[in-house]
């Protein structure tokens, strides 16, 4: 996710929203923790749901809503 944040031009302290899928909602403690070295404070709005299966077996998938840099013009 990072590296799609800054091919952007943007960055975490610039994500507004995020949506966590996990596998198993027991992992909620480390996600949160790891979750926070990334995201700065103020946190961005933040939805967590427990899915039966995610794709290739994976334990948790984020995908993320972010903003631009006011400095950054989107590209076409």
């Amino acid at each position: 996710m990072g590296e799609i944040l800054k091919a952007s031009g943007s960055h975490y302290s610039l994500v507004v929203k995020t949506t966590i899928m996990l596998a198993d909602l027991k992992d909620f403690k480390k996600v949160n923790d790891i979750y926070a070295k990334y995201f700065p404070a103020p946190f961005p709005a933040r939805s967590t749901y427990q899915v039966a299966a995610l794709p290739l077996d994976a334990r948790i998938e984020i995908e993320c809503i972010a903003e631009l840099p006011q400095e950054v013009e989107p590209q076409p």
